[in-house]
């Protein structure tokens, strides 16, 4: 058996009292029998795993998608999807990880290779022959709602374009980009910089690594533990300083806040420090503006604006500060979506056995878009995984919340998602 200590389970496990509140709420138990539900495939499996008893034959715990529902409303703190988590490592342990998983959890080294030549691994991943070889091989269902490399350059690229063009001031913030903004989305970045910018703050950008969420999700917690102890090598002289570190990616944020340090056991001195530092970044600007020190003059924008607040949002537990900052600005007709999951769970959907399960989670959110009418022409999510699966499922265009808080600035303009000079 694996008995790695970052693999136990904490001290929740006997908190279950077996009420099913988590299975009732669950979106993957609502549209398939293959996950039984948080309870069974999480508490219930587990006592089954623990003190050197045989492992319960029952896989099903990796058809859960780690949306951490079952956490925000389990009534006894019950931290189920940490338990899913580590049983989905044990497995991982014993009987070794697919090549699609590895792949699928190397993000950071996809990114690298996809950005030397965008354009020829854009067709190379896109083009129809290349998704069904790519389903019968690795298992990556042709249909799902791969990113694209930026062909504009990387976010750091730009960042050093624009050396002599950066902001010097006394007040400094740290940003966290993460590997999508780096490779696919940079101007997700440019758009947190300029909103940075705007509000009269210098932006360091340090050298950092993936956040590791896409390995602990596939079970590879030994390889998402190097990614997090060069994190905090690289990050940790930041917080320890005393800076803030704000990242616009809310997965990669509750990774470094969270999932990674419980997972993998880290709660030294550093690690807390890290932690603390770490802000996502409309709950950065929501204690801004709570301070009275956020910018509002902003330009009207006249538009109904589906917002979906994910489940990894959803788990920082701070509310829904994206609403409160975008609500601020004149014009936006701001409606919040109910819906318990997109569906993807970052690498989740993009599995070909779990395809069909994310679309039909995804339908409750794509419903309530529809929902809306014929006159929203954007949706808004704070999630790169989500707003793909948002695109894939509604045929609108998705933009993360500080595009649209950009645009308000008159930084940004949304439809080429490019900045205004001024």
């Amino acid at each position: 058996m694996f008995t790695e200590s970052w693999l136990s389970v904490g001290p929740t496990l006997d908190e279950c009292i077996k009420c099913n509140i988590c299975t009732s709420y669950c979106p993957v138990a609502a549209v398939t029998d293959l996950f039984p539900g948080p309870k069974y495939a999480g508490p219930q499996a587990q006592r089954f795993r623990e003190n050197g008893q045989p492992h319960s034959p029952d896989h099903s715990v990796d058809y859960c998608s780690g949306c951490r529902v079952c956490n925000e409303v389990c009534p006894s703190g019950v931290k189920i999807a940490e338990l899913n988590a580590r049983a989905r490592a044990q497995i991982a342990a014993d009987q070794g990880i697919p090549l699609r998983n590895r792949v699928l959890g190397r993000n950071e080294l996809l990114g690298k290779v996809g950005s030397i030549a965008p354009s020829l691994a854009n067709f190379s991943l896109h083009n129809p022959v290349s998704r069904v070889v790519a389903e019968k091989v690795m298992g990556i269902a042709r249909e799902a709602p791969l990113p694209r490399w930026s062909t504009d350059g990387t976010f750091v690229d730009w960042w050093n374009s624009r050396e002599d063009q950066r902001l010097q001031s006394d007040k400094k913030v740290v940003y966290f980009h993460g590997c999508a903004t780096m490779y696919y989305e940079p101007f997700i970045g440019r758009a947190a910089v300029a909103v940075f910018e705007h509000n009269g703050y210098e932006v360091i950008v340090p050298p950092q690594n993936c956040c590791g969420l896409p390995m602990l999700s596939n079970g590879e917690f030994k390889a998402a533990e190097k990614l997090y102890d060069n994190n905090l090598r690289k990050l940790g002289p930041y917080a320890g300083d005393g800076f803030d570190i704000v990242g616009t990616s809310t997965s990669c944020t509750l990774t470094l806040k969270e999932e990674a340090p419980e997972l993998l056991d880290r709660h030294g001195e550093d690690a807390l420090a890290l932690k603390m530092a770490v802000w996502d970044i409309f709950e950065w600007l929501r204690e801004l503006h709570e301070a009275g020190e956020l910018r509002t003059d902003f330009e009207r924008i006249d538009m109904v604006l589906p917002y979906h607040a994910p489940c990894q949002y959803r788990a920082h537990r701070v509310g829904k500060p994206a609403m409160e900052i975008l609500s601020l600005i004149p014009g936006i007709d701001l409606r919040e979506s109910e819906a318990r999951c997109c569906g993807i769970a970052g690498t989740y959907g993009y599995k070909v056995e779990k395809y069909q399960i994310s679309m039909e989670v995804g339908e409750e959110l794509f419903s309530f878009v529809r929902e809306q009418g014929d006159e929203v022409e954007i949706t808004a999510c704070d999630s790169e995984t989500c707003r793909w699966q948002l695109e894939h499922g509604t045929d609108l265009p998705s933009r993360h919340p500080i595009e649209i808080l950009a645009a308000a600035y008159g930084l940004y303009d949304l439809e080429s998602r490019t900045l205004i000079a001024r």
